[in-house]
């Protein structure tokens, strides 16, 4: 169940990076409090799979989840650039996250 809510943390992390960007600098009342929903749901949820899962493992892997999640939202959602460096860093990225999950 660790790894489940771990990650649910991650969708929620890629749910408040993504929702920082909706708000405007916090000017948009409706996405605000979905963006610091979505913060709290992602610790709290991180801070249970915190209890059975190495915290190290676990930091990397709720981090990667955002980072690789955020960067594909930003290319479908603001056009960002989808090369193939930044493609291929998310790649690494995968497997990192890939490596950590088989060695804990």
């Amino acid at each position: 169940m660790a790894w489940f809510f771990l990650f649910l943390a991650g969708l929620f992390e890629i749910g408040w990076a993504i929702g920082l960007k909706y708000t405007e600098g916090f000017s948009k009342p409706l996405p605000t409090i979905f963006t610091i929903a979505a913060m709290v749901a992602s610790v709290v949820l991180l801070g249970v799979a915190l209890r059975t899962l190495p915290l190290g493992t676990a930091y990397a892997i709720w981090t990667g989840i955002g980072t690789v999640g955020t960067v594909i939202l930003g290319i479908v959602l603001f056009a960002e650039p989808a090369t193939a460096v930044r493609l291929g860093c998310i790649g690494l990225i995968v497997a990192g996250i890939a490596g950590l999950k088989l060695t804990a």
